[in-house]
């Protein structure tokens, strides 16, 4: 893992907060990601890690705060001391820069492993069918599923899925990955298949965000982690640092029931 040395972070996150009518799932939360750095988002259920990587991504928006992903504003344009929400167009626009994996691999099942990765740069970008199609089958073997180019998602297990899911993801060369529990759907036999592909990206300098359970993951990968709990960042450092010393007592008690 290399993380560059540019000053501009690729995430930043300024006293971000998200309110779903009178539940208010994240309180301020303030980070950076740097160029080419794994961060882990640890923490219970609830506690705002999947709706706070979602913002990133505009898949939500935010009650207060700013987000930025490489200098630019996420969501919104300022116009003096306003903000005002870009149309979808835009929106759309700038989530091509960012490439998000979901819990679930939401392919589509008409399409083929390779059709499926294939379909956003053409359609999208305006990739030709050529070119997408020779840089899908590059993706599908970075994945191990070069095998599998022809094949229906109904004829892959879930690992297969998800690793079809990354290479669709990487097809439009994002500068970042979210990552969002990409292995909680998965048994347990195929958690490693899914796991030993995000390792590999991470070597390759991929600035990625990855909210997760899998704490060896964790300790392996990620640059730093980060323990969120009750819609707040309560501690973060260097992940052996934090899983083997934790400072909080809610870092600890969740430590406790998953380690």
């Amino acid at each position: 893992m290399t993380v560059s040395g540019t000053s501009q972070p690729m995430v930043k996150a300024e006293l971000v907060c998200k309110d779903f009518g009178a539940l208010k799932v994240l309180k301020g939360i303030t980070l950076e990601v740097q160029q080419g750095q794994v961060l882990v988002l640890v923490g219970p259920s609830g506690s705002g890690k999947s709706t706070f990587l979602r913002c990133i991504n505009h898949l939500e928006t935010v009650t207060a705060g700013r987000l930025y992903v490489d200098g630019d504003l996420v969501g919104y344009r300022q116009r003096g001391d306003k903000l005002y929400e870009m149309k979808p167009g835009d929106v759309a626009k700038q989530r091509r820069e960012v490439g998000m994996v979901f819990q679930h691999f939401n392919l589509f099942p008409h399409r083929t492993a390779l059709g499926n990765i294939v379909e956003a740069p053409v359609r999208v970008k305006g990739v030709k069918n050529s070119v997408a199609v020779k840089r899908g089958k590059d993706l599908l073997e970075q994945v191990g599923m070069a095998d599998k180019a022809d094949a229906y998602p109904a004829q892959l297990s879930g690992g297969q899925q998800q690793r079809v899911a990354i290479a669709r993801a990487l097809a439009m060369d994002p500068k970042l990955m979210l990552f969002d529990e990409p292995t909680s759907a998965l048994d347990p036999e195929l958690v490693g298949e899914v796991l030993a592909v995000m390792k590999t990206l991470a070597s390759e300098g991929m600035t990625m965000m990855v909210v997760t359970h899998e704490m060896g993951f964790a300790r392996e990968v990620a640059d730093e982690v980060v323990f969120m709990d009750a819609g707040v960042v309560v501690e973060r450092g260097d992940p052996i640092e934090v899983m083997t010393n934790p400072q909080h007592e809610r870092t600890k008690a969740f430590l406790s029931k998953v380690m």
